[in-house]
């Protein structure tokens, strides 16, 4: 196991800090429900002000981080929503933004894999002279079944096409995938990750399933319908998730929460370092 901020020090000799943005940009998969874990914010981090424009929400971040972390170096995260869901003029306007920081040395885009096409993918590599680049594909699972049972609106085939097209362009990728979904045995949860393995994918951000305030899965689980992890639980599936993946992968996030006005449950989550500890200390040695 590799992980990021390790991968990022040794590669630009301090620490490299991530800012979350909110481009305004919406999703496919709204129309017909929208994923059942997710609510209106559409994954947006906590302290983003969406009223701020794009270049507003990188100075504001920036400046908080140089003076309350002694931060030098950044990576602009588009992470609300489908940050390759808009036309290309638009998406090109709002990469742009980040061309008037000096400091920025990355640009990491959130989307779908079936929110992507060739056009996209070459604006999105003309950036990597400049910049390093990550697309960001949430997968989730590739149980098809599980998928549908999400509503998620695509499928894993959709996922491995996306994968073998960004491929053309050296574009690295990192998948994002929930262990915990409904229905999902560990057989399904080490599945996906050996399917990971087999596309030989540059990086993982793993998360926990976790009901948010506003969405579908809130009803569920108000109804007794479903059954989340427990803070043990999820550390051994995380370690034997690890094991199946390929040993030189850059593990970009090992547990997630919603923010603190949004997370119902599980309240274990809220615990995200004691999480990640506990999942450092039983993984194999990095």
């Amino acid at each position: 196991m590799r992980l990021y901020n390790d991968y990022l020090k040794e590669k630009y000799g301090c620490k490299v800090y991530r800012v979350a943005l909110d481009a305004g940009f919406s999703c496919p998969n709204i129309d017909s429900g929208g994923c059942i874990y997710c609510n209106s914010k559409g994954s947006r981090a906590s302290y983003i002000d969406t009223a701020l424009p794009i270049q507003k929400q990188l100075e504001t971040r920036i400046k908080y981080l140089k003076e309350t972390k002694n931060a030098k170096k950044f990576i602009a995260y588009f992470q609300a929503h489908t940050n390759t869901y808009a036309s290309i003029d638009k998406l090109k306007a709002a990469y742009d933004q980040v061309e008037g920081f000096d400091d920025i040395v990355g640009i990491s885009i959130g989307t779908r894999p079936d929110a992507i096409d060739r056009e996209r993918l070459k604006l999105i590599a003309s950036y990597k002279d400049r910049y390093e680049v990550w697309l960001e594909y949430g997968l989730q699972s590739a149980n098809d079944k599980t998928l549908t049972l999400i509503n998620r609106g695509h499928t894993f085939d959709d996922f491995s096409n996306a994968v073998k097209l960004t491929r053309k362009f050296s574009i690295p990728i990192c998948a994002h995938v929930i262990l915990g979904l409904p229905g999902e045995t560990k057989l399904d949860m080490m599945a996906t990750a050996k399917k990971l393995r087999e596309l030989k994918i540059d990086g993982i951000k793993i998360h926990l399933l976790h009901v948010l305030r506003g969405s579908k899965l809130e009803e569920i689980y108000k109804k007794g319908e479903i059954k989340l992890l427990e803070q043990d639980e999820y550390v051994e599936l995380v370690r034997e998730f690890l094991d199946n993946l390929a040993p030189d992968i850059i593990v970009q996030r090992l547990t997630g929460q919603g923010s603190k006005e949004d997370h119902i449950a599980p309240l274990w989550a809220l615990d995200k370092t004691g999480t990640i500890d506990k999942i450092i200390s039983s993984s194999r040695p990095l």
